[in-house]
């Protein structure tokens, strides 16, 4: 069922975001998924240099998000003709640094058609409706889950393992059309959990980063992912994803994982 509140933010005084329903994660009810915060800090750095496409976002995540609010800045650490990169801090209330972001932007050009590697993505026409793969969380309040849209291409579900599905999100904020770039940033941050290898009842798969390269950006509203999570003894792991659009491949996400037996 999707959430009433069709965004997964507000924003007060123009740099003040509260989060919504939807924003929550699942480790916490006090915590954001980290994908809509991760759209919102491609907000800022997008806004802070527009002559140039967005192509790369490292994001680490230094504790919990608060869904009680949060500012976000950002400044172009690195400005050239054909390349330039920028910054972004996410502060709570109190002033503590929850999360920081650099950002690779390049000048786009037109060559008409180069060669290039034709990769057949899934076919979303053949994908039936399901439920997502995080049915359950640590806590009672809606969340994450409740906001979004998936469906699962022939032979795939939510069970655990290597998992292919496509989503539809809503937007960050009220009144504000997200850009391709921020519209894939709460899919992306998903591998985790959707090629989680246990269940979140006997596991934990934080991700304490979350990277996204784009060679292409998106230009469907459903978006897909392929996404397989590597985990070893040593309680780290890798979620490594190939992200899509109804026309093919577009980029890629990466996340770190600190996996933990629960108790």
């Amino acid at each position: 069922m999707i959430n009433d509140k069709r965004t997964f933010f507000s924003i007060r005084n123009d740099e003040w975001f509260v989060g919504n329903d939807g924003a929550r994660g699942p480790w916490s009810a006090d915590a954001c998924h980290a994908g809509p915060v991760t759209g919102l800090i491609v907000r800022a750095l997008e806004q802070s240099l527009t002559d140039k496409q967005l192509v790369r976002i490292t994001t680490d995540y230094a504790r919990p998000i608060p869904m009680s609010g949060f500012r976000i800045d950002a400044k172009v650490t690195r400005s050239g003709r054909a390349a330039a990169t920028g910054s972004a801090t996410l502060t709570d209330a109190a002033g503590k640094v929850c999360a920081t972001a650099t950002s690779l932007h390049l000048v786009k050009a037109d060559f008409g058609k180069l060669p290039t590697t034709v990769v057949q993505g899934p076919s979303r026409k053949d994908a039936t409706p399901g439920r997502f793969a995080v049915e359950n969380a640590h806590h009672d309040l809606p969340f994450f889950r409740d906001s979004i849209e998936v469906a699962y291409p022939p032979g795939e579900s939510n069970a655990p393992g290597p998992t292919t599905l496509w989503m539809r999100t809503p937007p960050l904020l009220d009144n504000e059309t997200p850009s391709p770039f921020q519209s894939i940033c709460p899919l992306a941050d998903c591998g985790n959990g959707t090629s989680r290898n246990a269940e979140l009842t006997d596991m934990t798969f934080v991700n304490p980063d979350l990277t996204i390269v784009l060679h292409r950006l998106p230009e469907s509203e459903w978006l897909a992912s392929s996404a397989v999570s590597f985990w070893e003894p040593t309680g780290i792991g890798l979620s490594r994803a190939t992200l899509f659009d109804e026309k093919g491949p577009v980029g890629s996400a990466l996340q770190t994982l600190l996996i933990q037996p629960i108790d």
